[in-house]
């Protein structure tokens, strides 16, 4: 599955189009941060010109309008261009090991759901990892870059529960995301998410496999497609029912989030000890790195999809290579 990495003909796309990604990531985040900043100055701006009429011109008024439309339009290039760049770069991570399976398909052919693992399993693989691995690194870029800021907006403001404490802040997104992180962990774990996953594509493969067979074989009884398509059948309804539990627990919390930062906010809101601006900047700063610790939270029905697929490339590979005959 990372072949991608290691073979001479893939290694200029899979090292320098990653770097290519990752610098991308970078360029974004420091946008995201210029944008911040600008929250700060126009609600600012709002505050004095509804507390005094005439208190700013017009000019100034479209000035900072445009001056954000030129941050977004340089964010929105950047990501048009890396989309396009990482849709090529998934497609030669896919080829890399699509050559592989074509390579020892002789021997891949015989096992069941060969043609699922190889068309459908490798294209999901890498547009996960990718997915999953630049949600990572942006998450780190994004802690690293506004951890700074909400520390030095803190400072003086007081923070329920936390008082003056200028790491106030942040000690309570870590907690309130570390509580919503090892809750979801153990609700999915509770409810076998992965296994349920990889059951139920395994019914899949063997529902399509024998619908492919019939195309050709008139021999094959409708009786026996029916009985695969009831097992497929029962392990969707079964998964259904197992996210459904999971999304009650997950969106309660996401729903809760929304107030997260206005509930640390309230004393100092109460108080008015922070302008419009100032705590327009604090809890969209805030966001972000609550945003960016929740990373396993977020991207977690993502990482069950993974562990299912990356389940069943194992499983296929380990079974091409039990002879050794063929190497990785």
């Amino acid at each position: 599955m990372f072949r991608f990495f290691v073979i001479r003909k893939w290694l200029l796309w899979s090292w320098l189009g990653s770097f290519v990604i990752l610098s991308s990531l970078w360029v974004q985040v420091k946008i995201d941060v210029k944008i911040n900043e600008w929250f700060g100055k126009f609600y600012d701006m709002i505050q004095k010109a509804l507390a005094k009429p005439n208190a700013i011109t017009i000019e100034e008024y479209w000035e900072s309008l445009f001056s954000f439309i030129s941050l977004a339009g340089l964010y929105v290039a950047v990501y048009v261009v890396i989309s396009f760049f990482t849709a090529h770069y998934l497609f030669r991570w896919r080829a890399s090991m699509v050559e592989w399976y074509h390579s020892v398909y002789d021997k891949a052919s015989k096992i069941e759901g060969a043609a699922q693992r190889v068309q459908e399993d490798t294209i999901k693989f890498s547009r996960i990892m990718e997915s999953l691995g630049t949600s990572l690194i942006e998450s780190m870029m994004v802690l690293f870059q506004f951890i700074p800021i909400l520390l030095g907006l803190s400072i003086g403001i007081p923070i329920y529960f936390f008082g003056d404490w200028q790491y106030g802040l942040i000690t309570g997104a870590l907690l309130w995301t570390l509580g919503g992180t090892i809750f979801l962990i153990a609700l999915g774990w509770i409810l076998r998410l992965v296994g349920v996953e990889y059951d139920l594509q395994k019914k899949e493969a063997a529902y399509r496999k024998l619908l492919v067979i019939a195309e050709d074989d008139g021999s094959v009884r409708p009786k026996r497609i029916e009985e695969l398509f009831n097992d497929v059948r029962s392990i969707h309804f079964l998964s259904y029912i197992r996210y459904l539990y999971f999304n009650v627990g997950r969106m309660a919390y996401l729903q809760a989030n929304v107030l997260s930062a206005y509930v640390f906010l309230a004393p100092a809101i109460v108080a008015g000890v922070v302008t419009l601006g100032v705590m327009q900047q604090i809890i969209r700063a805030f966001g972000r790195v609550e945003g960016s610790m929740q990373y396993l939270l977020k991207a977690w029905p993502t990482i069950i999809e993974l562990a299912s697929v990356y389940k069943r490339l194992r499983e296929f590979e380990t079974k091409i290579l039990y002879d050794g005959k063929f190497k990785i």
